[in-house]
């Protein structure tokens, strides 16, 4: 009995580094997210990590230290336009992980952990305040002053000219479903989906352009049908930077009513992911415009990897503050946002949702979608929740952040 409790001791000391190992936090990747008010750092960890961060002034750095921590892979390294961060490394000692961030100026910074939920897993958050940060306009106006050969008045007006044209409209590409041949659902009086949500798209179209700072691509023009993946693609080369689609749902049971909005399930993000990869032509459209022709696989992957896990949390982003805005003018179907695995949102690169605006089966609602002024207030509602999103989310460098 005394040996075998000794053979137990001995497998039990010899199980320990691995039962330690296994617990250990692992790190997979760290994203970057900067708006007008704030930069972000974001880094995915395995499970919820006991954390340390510390400002060095000399240089100017950010330490995030992990205990019981390891790191696997190789970090995405900030975009050179990033305000804040210029370089970022990892250190592996012993058992802690050091994740040393760069400075591109004196910060002060609020730390946080976010538990998993339906889209990602456990995450640290750093978020990045500019101490007296001057805004992009200002950062502009010095540029252009320190370089101009002349100080005179006369000059001025020149100057302002050269600024509003460094700023980035916000791109919105507008998809009304179905068109042509294709009606889509039908209303119990014979009204096409076709028809109403083009009717709410135009509308829509109309008070984006109208909002400073923002500009709307209509991705079909008339009553025509477009490929879906054709939709996509009008999206990209129009350089957009949200995809709305929009459509009015229907149901056998007549009294089925309100509104939902839906981004990609992470199941379709990786089929479509998986096709990407698989069809080199296409790949040097995604990722920002970096092509995947000259990576191998495993580095493609990874690059893709990270566009679309950053298009999909601005995708949920969106579609929530759209939601709210529809929280207004009637009743939801959905109170929450909702994954599907529909075609024209599995674009890599652009964020996307689908609006379904009302159940068109229902004739309660069949009538309000034939309603000018219901579709007016649906187009507010959509519009209202994008215009939140950019004022919240947008880069520096746009002309909705200066507002």
């Amino acid at each position: 009995m005394r040996n075998y409790y000794k053979l137990l001791c001995i497998v039990g000391l010899q199980l320990l580094p691995v039962i330690i190992y296994a617990q250990q936090i692992h790190i997979n990747s760290v994203h970057y997210w900067t708006t007008h008010k704030q930069s972000r750092l974001m880094i995915d960890v395995s499970s919820m990590p006991v954390y340390r961060v510390s400002l060095l002034e000399h240089p100017l750095r950010l330490v995030v230290s992990i205990p019981d921590a390891r790191i696997g892979r190789a970090l995405a390294q900030p975009p050179p336009s990033d305000p804040v961060f210029s370089r970022i490394r990892a250190i592996q000692n012993k058992n802690q992980v050091k994740i040393t961030a760069d400075l591109k100026k004196s910060v002060s910074t609020k730390s946080y952990a976010l538990n998993p939920n339906k889209m990602y897993g456990h995450r640290l958050v750093i978020d990045v305040f500019g101490k007296g940060q001057t805004s992009y306009a200002g950062r502009e106006n010095k540029a252009i002053n320190s370089s101009a050969a002349s100080k005179t008045v006369a000059s001025r007006p020149a100057k302002s000219i050269k600024l509003a044209q460094s700023y980035k409209n916000m791109i919105v590409a507008i998809d009304a479903g179905h068109g042509g041949d294709d009606p889509g659902a039908l209303g119990p009086r014979g009204t096409e989906e076709k028809k109403v949500v083009f009717a709410i798209a135009k509308k829509l179209e109309q008070l984006i352009n109208a909002q400073r700072g923002m500009r709307a691509v209509m991705v079909r023009k008339g009553d025509y049908y477009v490929d879906l993946r054709k939709r996509m693609q009008i999206a990209r080369a129009a350089k957009a930077d949200l995809f709305i689609s929009i459509h009015a749902d229907a149901f056998e049971n007549a009294t089925v009513k309100g509104a939902s909005v839906y981004t990609l399930s992470t199941r379709g993000a990786s089929s479509e992911a998986a096709r990407w990869l698989a069809k080199s032509e296409n790949a040097s459209a995604l990722v920002g415009g970096v092509s995947l022709d000259d990576k191998d696989e495993v580095l493609a992957s990874v690059l893709l990897d990270l566009s679309q896990t950053a298009t999909q949390e601005a995708s949920f982003n969106v579609a929530g503050e759209v939601l709210k805005g529809f929280e207004n003018i009637g009743e939801l179907h959905f109170g929450s946002v909702q994954k599907a695995g529909f075609l024209v949102l599995k674009s890599p690169d652009i964020p996307s949702i689908l609006v379904e605006t009302a159940f068109i089966s229902n004739p309660s609602e069949e009538r309000k979608l034939l309603s000018t002024l219901y579709q007016s207030k649906i187009a507010l509602a959509i519009f209202r929740g994008v215009r939140n999103y950019f004022k919240e989310y947008t880069p520096f460098n746009s002309r909705i952040a200066a507002l």
